[in-house]
Parts: structure tokens; C-alpha cells; sequence
């Protein structure tokens, strides 16, 4: 009775045009009264316990350092910086997209930021000088899905947050996945580039190692800025929280002394950080009254019950997760695909024995892949309004295959083997 409620109940909401919170804090409230003998009254501690806890005030921080940087200009710089790098590789500037978005993902913690920020100064140039529309759009989303992994992730903060697993060994596991998955991009763009139409012009940039070399002197500030988010995190200096302060203390710095920013920008940037931690907090308190009934009711538990009568193993409920995954990334937004999935997802598989640091970066890379899947593939729809529609979202997303396969086979490889994903929180965290 407890599933058809939940069902029905969401269904009935999310159809009436209710705001997903509203949608999930109902829901709960539904069946806390209903099923759980009237314990309406734990839905309201759940609630004051998550927005009154220390290390949830790092999400709005982190989501103003993304809207800092953005405001500040500062991507050109690190783009402009980086591009003589990659005159002399097969994709060319086609490469600066992705490695400029793997540093800028080091301090954004935001996929569409990330996005926003590299595509905004990557398209024009490249469309410029003759790339390709839609082999430049495709790199670009890829590129842009890396700030969910690469620490400081929005979506591991939160993942940690909720689910009480520690930030630190979770920023660690996304490491090196991150910068796996960036490899396996350069190396697509260096394969397409070989074969099948040219997507790069016919006259090349020569390479220079002085100018690689001013490029990278033009960069500095970047490696200070990612020390204080994240050095901070992992010499034990700061928590999440304070890191995340730093680095905004450190993102208005450099944006008022190296970058372009302006204090009605900072003010916008503000407002801006403002909106989307509204929205992001509402779908978080209609969260956690959700899973406390959930949790409350067992659901979970009887869920991988019933899926176990059908014979699967633990693998078996692993790749049915991940498909429901797949199925609702094509309709929701990464975050509120999170927060709406974990009451159920997160105890069902940790109660099989996974561990709760690496179900964290697989769920992260489905929220990934999800970022590149129409019809809600959200980098799609930023770029292509970039793109003031030359590249539509179908094109858009045909260029963006070969990266969603690229993430799917990360997904195998780390259930696979695990340790990819776990030795370095292990080695520097135990």
C-alpha cells in the first residue's frame, strides 16, 4: 500500500504542475501520517536538522564561487591561456574546451556554470576560425559535465551532506575518474579528428613553446585559487564549509585584481547564487521529509526484497538503479534527479554491500550523462542559446554520443573495479 501511495501521490503532484520540493515534502507528509501512525511530527525535525546543519551552508558558498568566476571574466583568461598548448595536436583547439573546463571544474563545483563559462568565450573564437558548430557544442557539454566530478562537486557536496558521508573521501574519489573520463574525451577528439569530415580548418596555428609558455604564465592565479579550495580541504586546514568561504574570498580577489569583475557584477553574481540555492533548498527539505518516511517505512528494504525474488544478485539491482537512472535523467535536471532518488537509491544499494564513497561518483556519473541527454540535457540547452540556435539541441545532441558513451563505459569500468574510484580517499584519508 506504502508504493502505491508514494507512486500515485508523486505522479498526481509532479502532473498537477506542483514544484518538485512541494511534490516530495507532500508525499512524505502523506505517508508519514497515513502509514506511519501520524509521525507528521518527524518530517519537521528532519527538516530543521538539514537546513540547520554546518555542512550544507558549503552548497550556496560554492554556488557563489561559480557565479563569481563567471562574472569575473576570468575564463578567457585560463582559455586564452591554455589554447597555444594544443596548436601542435590532432583537434587543436578542440582539446582547449575539455582542459579548460577540467580546471575550471576545479573551482565551479557546477556543470552548467562550467559550461556557461567555457562556451561563452570557446564557441564564438573556434566558430570563428572554421571548427566544426557541432563538433565544438559536443566538446563543450562533455567538457562542462566534468565540474559535477572534479572536486569540488556541487552534487558530491550534496550527496555528502544528506547522506552523512564524508565530503573530503568523496572530493578525493572524484579525482581520478574526473581526469580518466577528461583523458578519454582527448582522445575521441584526437580520433574524430582523424577520420570521417574534417571538423577542424584547413589552415593550422603553429606551435610555439614560448608561447605555450606565456599562455601558461597567464594562469597563475588558477592553482592558488584551487589550493584554497581544495588544498585547504585535504591538508586537513579547512572543512568543506570554510574551504568553500575561502575560495569565495579568494574568487572576488582575483576577479577584482585579475579579472573584470565589478561590484554590480559581484551583486548580480550574488543574486543569481541567491535564486538557484532557493530552489535547490526547497527540493532538499521536501527530500529528507521524503526519505524519513521512506526510512521510516522500510521501503528500501522491501524493495531489494521484492527485486530479489526475481533472482538478481546485487549486480543485477545495481544495473536496474542504473537504468532508472538513464530513464529519468531524460526529464530531470541532475540535482533534483539526486535529491529526489537518494531516499530510495542510496539504502537499497548500500545495503548490499556497496560502499557509500563509491556509489556517490557512479551516481554522479549518471547525473553526468543526464547533463547530455535531451529532452532536460541541460548543458545542451545553455550552449545551444550560446550558439543563438546556429547548432540546434538535435545536433546538439548527436555530437554529444560519443562523450555519453564514454561516461556509460566509465560507469562499467568503476563497478568493475572499484578501487579506481577508492584507493586515493583510502591512501590519504585512512
Amino acid at each position: 500500500m506504502s508504493w502505491i501511495i508514494l507512486g500515485s501521490s508523486l505522479i498526481i503532484l509532479l502532473g498537477t504542475g506542483a514544484l518538485l520540493g512541494a511534490a516530495l515534502g507532500l508525499t512524505g507528509f502523506i505517508l508519514l501520517h497515513f502509514q506511519a501512525g501520524g509521525a507528521s511530527s518527524l518530517a519537521v525535525n528532519a527538516a530543521w536538522n538539514l537546513l540547520t546543519e554546518f555542512t550544507l551552508s558549503a552548497v550556496p558558498l560554492f554556488i557563489f564561487l561559480g557565479d563569481i568566476l563567471l562574472a569575473s571574466g576570468v575564463s578567457t583568461r585560463v582559455y586564452n591561456g591554455l589554447a597555444p598548448l594544443f596548436r601542435c595536436v590532432p583537434g587543436q583547439l578542440l582539446h582547449t574546451n575539455i582542459a579548460v573546463c577540467t580546471l575550471f571544474g576545479a573551482v565551479s563545483g557546477s556543470s552548467t556554470s562550467t559550461a556557461a563559462a567555457i562556451g561563452s568565450v570557446g564557441y564564438p573564437e573556434l566558430s570563428r576560425r572554421g571548427y566544426d558548430p557541432a563538433m565544438v557544442v559536443g566538446t563543450l557539454a562533455a567538457g562542462g559535465t566534468l565540474g559535477l566530478l572534479i572536486p569540488p562537486s556541487l552534487s558530491l557536496l550534496i550527496y555528502g551532506a544528506t547522506q552523512d558521508v564524508s565530503i573530503g573521501k568523496l572530493f578525493l574519489a572524484g579525482l581520478v575518474p574526473g581526469v580518466m573520463i577528461a583523458l578519454g574525451f582527448f582522445c575521441w577528439i584526437l580520433l574524430r579528428s582523424r577520420i570521417g569530415s574534417r571538423v577542424t580548418p584547413l589552415e593550422q596555428d603553429t606551435f610555439s613553446w614560448l608561447d605555450a609558455g606565456r599562455g601558461l604564465l597567464q594562469v597563475w592565479p588558477l592553482p592558488i585559487l584551487i589550493f584554497f579550495v581544495l588544498g585547504t580541504i585535504y591538508m586537513g586546514i579547512a572543512t568543506p564549509t570554510e574551504a568553500a568561504a575561502l575560495g569565495v574570498a579568494a574568487s572576488i580577489g582575483l576577479g577584482l585584481t585579475w579579472g573584470d569583475l565589478t561590484l554590480p557584477k559581484l551583486w548580480l553574481a550574488f543574486q543569481r547564487a541567491a535564486m538557484m540555492f532557493s530552489s535547490i533548498a526547497l527540493i532538499l527539505v521536501g527530500t529528507v521529509i521524503l526519505a524519513q518516511a521512506v526510512s521510516l517505512l522500510g521501503l528500501p528494504r522491501t524493495a531489494v526484497d521484492m527485486i530479489s525474488t526475481l533472482g538478481f544478485d546485487r549486480y543485477g539491482v545495481l544495473v536496474m538503479v542504473v537504468l532508472i537512472y538513464l530513464v529519468l535523467g531524460c526529464f530531470f535536471d541532475g540535482i533534483s534527479l539526486l535529491l529526489m532518488t537518494l531516499p530510495i537509491t542510496f539504502p537499497m544499494v548500500t545495503s548490499l554491500g556497496f560502499d557509500p564513497v563509491w556509489f556517490g561518483v557512479i551516481v554522479t556519473l549518471l547525473m553526468e550523462v543526464g547533463m547530455i541527454t535531451p529532452p532536460v540535457g541541460l548543458n545542451l540547452f545553455v550552449l545551444t542559446s550560446i550558439t543563438n540556435n546556429e547548432v540546434n539541441i538535435a545536433e546538439a545532441a548527436k555530437a554529444s554520443v560519443p562523450y555519453w558513451l564514454i561516461l556509460l563505459g566509465a560507469v562499467g569500468l568503476l563497478t568493475l573495479f572499484p578501487v579506481i574510484v577508492l584507493w586515493l580517499p583510502d591512501m590519504v584519508l585512512n
